[in-house]
């Protein structure tokens, strides 16, 4: 079998290439799959898709004509894929239900901590020998209130870390994950957690329910000082509202490796071209603001999860076999 994976930086199109190798030929191409790029999928039975990568009606009506059957997304989340559309079509969707929960969380970490510890102004004025601490006084988090909003694998990774700093923790969830009991965690309704927590972090899946889960209401509910980390999906967050609130000077910090409108942006380098989006050209010129671009998940350890994986997905499709990876099973 023929396989085209889109979307794939460089330092997974090794990992990709031996991962595959004597199983099944695959060609990487570091463009995303758009309505302008899916032609060239034309003659591939199975097309590996990225996060940001784009799989509208449009989209799979072309990879569909093309002969593409199998669609292998190389993420857990799948909000950009039209399932209704892929399986009246006869296609195949698997994604990555699993992969380390610590890289999502340890990073979440490095994003809070980075602006509680205003690291990034610190490192650039050392660059420039100024030593000066004014403006960098940040808080210890032992005996601080950790909100965490979905306590998946994730967010019980994100509170082991929480509890290890000494925090009180609040969870937010459809259901309690016992192992979130067993660190202290309440569950309580969102508002509460929202009022009460020193640091809120989101891990919970963008879906119709969830789509700016934290509104103009929900920031307004939050503590003048708290901190707020998004590393789970850009939409959970109403981004205008957001800037709204900052121009108020409110918020310790804000870190977010997710952004609702990242799409044609993210893992691209867009240094020479004009920014046409002013809701996050307005973010970032915020001094209690930290954007890094979906990274995340980018370890070697969650990256060759991804891929193995992905190789596991291929490898069940041609064999007839269906795994709980299996959004849309083969006609």
């Amino acid at each position: 079998m023929e396989i085209v994976a889109f979307g794939v930086q460089s330092d997974e199109r090794p990992l990709i290439e031996k991962a595959f190798e004597g199983h099944h030929d695959v060609r990487c191409l570091d463009v995303f799959l758009t309505e302008d790029t899916a032609p060239i999928a034309a003659g591939y039975e199975a097309v590996s898709s990225s996060v940001n990568c784009g799989l509208g009606h449009r989209v799979l009506q072309t990879l569909a004509v093309g002969g593409t059957q199998l669609i292998a997304q190389r993420s857990t989340g799948f909000n950009n894929i039209d399932l209704e559309v892929a399986e009246r079509l006869g296609m195949t969707v698997a994604r990555v239900s699993y992969y380390s929960p610590h890289s999502v969380a340890e990073f979440a970490w490095t994003l809070a901590m980075a602006v509680n510890r205003r690291i990034v102004r610190a490192a650039t004025r050392t660059r420039d020998f100024d030593f000066r601490l004014d403006g960098l006084m940040g808080r210890d988090m032992h005996g601080r209130t950790a909100g965490v909003v979905g306590t998946g694998k994730i967010g019980e990774a994100f509170a082991t870390i929480a509890h290890g700093f000494g925090m009180n923790l609040l969870g937010w969830d459809i259901a309690e994950n016992p192992a979130c009991v067993g660190l202290g965690m309440k569950y309580v309704p969102k508002e509460r957690l929202l009022a009460e927590s020193d640091l809120i972090t989101l891990h919970v899946p963008l879906m119709p329910q969830t789509h700016h889960l934290i509104d103009a209401a929900a920031l307004r509910a939050m503590k003048d000082d708290a901190i707020l980390i998004n590393s789970s999906r850009g939409g959970l967050v109403d981004s205008r509202a957001l800037v709204t609130e900052l121009r108020e000077g409110r918020f310790t910090g804000v870190g977010l490796d997710v952004y609702e409108e990242e799409a044609g942006l993210f893992f691209l380098d867009k240094s020479l071209q004009p920014v046409e989006d002013d809701t996050l050209a307005r973010l970032v010129t915020f001094p209690n603001v930290l954007v890094t671009s979906h990274q995340a998940y980018y370890t070697e350890d969650a990256v060759g999860q991804i891929i193995d994986t992905t190789v596991r997905n291929v490898l069940d499709y041609a064999e007839g076999r269906r795994s709980e990876n299996v959004l849309v099973p083969r006609s």
